[in-house]
Parts: C-alpha cells; sequence; structure tokens
C-alpha cells in the first residue's frame, strides 16, 4: 500500500510538471488564437509565421552566437577547473571550487544585478558579449561537475605510463587524457549551450538593445495574437532542449562506459 501511495503521488508530481510542456503542441497546432478549449482547428500557420518573423531571425541568431561562445567558454575553463581540482592540491583549493560552484546556489537576479553594477562602473557597454561573460560565469558550475567526473573517472596508470614512454605533460595530456575525457567535454558543452539558450534573466539584464530568444518572447507575451506563435516557437524550443539532452546523456554514459567508472547518475 505504501509502495502504491508513493508511486501515485510521483505520477501525480510528474503530471503537475509537465502538463504545462505537453499542451505545448496541443495549442501550437490549433488554429484559434485563443490559448483556451475546445480546440477549434488543427494547422501549422503559426510555425510558418514563426519562420518568417524578422525579429525572432535576429533574437533566435543572437541567442546561438551567445549560447555557442558561452557553452565553449564555459567547457575550456571548466576544463582548466576540473583537472586542477581532481589531478593537483594546493592551497586554498576547497575555497577555490566552492567559489567557482557559487553561481549555483546564488539567485540569477542576484548574480545578474551584480554584475550590471560591476559593467556599468567599469564603463562597458552592454551587449552580446556582456551576456555571453554572464552566461559563462552560470554555464562554468555545471561544465565543471560534468568534467570533474570525467576526470575522476581516469585511471592514472594511463598517464603514468604516457609519461614512462616520454611523453611530455602537454602531449600526455593532448594525446592520452584528453581523448578520454572527450565524451565529457562534448557533454558539458551540450549542457552549457541549453542553458545559455534558455537562459532570462541575465540576457534581460545585461543585453542592452540587443533582443535574446528568452527576452523576444517575453515582449511578445504582451500581445495576444502573438501568444499562438509563441507557443509554436516553445514547442521547437523544447524539443531541441530534450534532443540535445539526450546528446547529453549519451556521450555522457559513453564516456562512463569508456573508462569503466561507475555510474552515479545523469541528465536523464
Amino acid at each position: 500500500m505504501k509502495g502504491g501511495g508513493l508511486r501515485a503521488y510521483a505520477l501525480v508530481y510528474l503530471l503537475f510538471l509537465y502538463a504545462p510542456i505537453l499542451l505545448l503542441p496541443i495549442f501550437a497546432f490549433n488554429s484559434g488564437t485563443i490559448i483556451a478549449f475546445p480546440l477549434k482547428g488543427v494547422t501549422t500557420e503559426w510555425f510558418a509565421q514563426m519562420w518568417g518573423n524578422a525579429s525572432l531571425r535576429r533574437a533566435l541568431t543572437n541567442s546561438l552566437l551567445i549560447a555557442v561562445s558561452s557553452s565553449i567558454l564555459a567547457t575550456c575553463l571548466g576544463v582548466f577547473a576540473a583537472r586542477a581540482s581532481t589531478r593537483f592540491a594546493f592551497p586554498g583549493k576547497g575555497p577555490i571550487m566552492g567559489l567557482i560552484m557559487l553561481p549555483l546556489v546564488l539567485p540569477e537576479i542576484i548574480v545578474s544585478i551584480s554584475l550590471l553594477v560591476v559593467l556599468l562602473s567599469l564603463g562597458v557597454q552592454l551587449s552580446i558579449l556582456t551576456v555571453i561573460l554572464g552566461h559563462t560565469l552560470i554555464c562554468m558550475p555545471y561544465a565543471t561537475v560534468i568534467l570533474s567526473t570525467a576526470f575522476n573517472s581516469l585511471d592514472r596508470s594511463l598517464e603514468e605510463a604516457a609519461y614512462d614512454l616520454g611523453e611530455t605533460r602537454i602531449s600526455a595530456f593532448r594525446l592520452v587524457i584528453l581523448p578520454l575525457v572527450m565524451p565529457g567535454i562534448i557533454s558539458s558543452l551540450l549542457m552549457s549551450f541549453t542553458i545559455s539558450l534558455d537562459e532570462f534573466i541575465i540576457a534581460f539584464f545585461l543585453a542592452g538593445n540587443e533582443p535574446t530568444l528568452p527576452t523576444y518572447i517575453f515582449s511578445q507575451l504582451r500581445f495576444p495574437k502573438q501568444i499562438p506563435m509563441i507557443m509554436a516557437l516553445g514547442t521547437v524550443l523544447v524539443l531541441m532542449s530534450i534532443l540535445l539532452l539526450t546528446i547529453a546523456e549519451y556521450f555522457r554514459r559513453r564516456g562512463i562506459a569508456k573508462t569503466g567508472a561507475k555510474d552515479t547518475g545523469g541528465f536523464l
């Protein structure tokens, strides 16, 4: 009875959590302009309207540029942080790693306002570049966690064998360590890309006059006639996020299988 109650609770919880997402494609293909039941009919007009919107394309281009740049920067910095934390002991290691992970627990509104105050006090003009810096700060803890798992699962004897065979630290890292952690790097890139693409608060404060996809969606919610197109856009974004997370999970599991480490859980 107890197990049945827990299963029922889990089912109700998941239904409550994912019901709004499940409703997105239903209203995205609804021919009515009012988001309500009963449905009027089936149409793909809102998807065609979405693809033909120049402002949306500009916002999407900005978001893709920001997501690609911040995911690469966060992953590169995450490689350094994960390598240092898993391979070396140095003074202040705990506080430094805690500082790197701090954006995970700080409210994004606080991080955004702090970055805005610092950038304006330095005379930096708000642009896509400032959003990239902010997203890199937010994505780096996730990248560090993923890459720390990848580096922890490495067999150190492989690295020591490379040194015995005459490789330098740089060549051993490039030829031995990097290929082994490559699934973790790809997983980190995809996860950071997804987080950056969906992030709203930092983009809202730091983008200036450059729209991003989340800020564009927020601005269109004031116009009822644009809601069906936003539903279509939301459907595409949900499918894209699921696809990217699935690929990230695939590479994470592939990396664990490649190194023979124990799987302690993942994204999916």
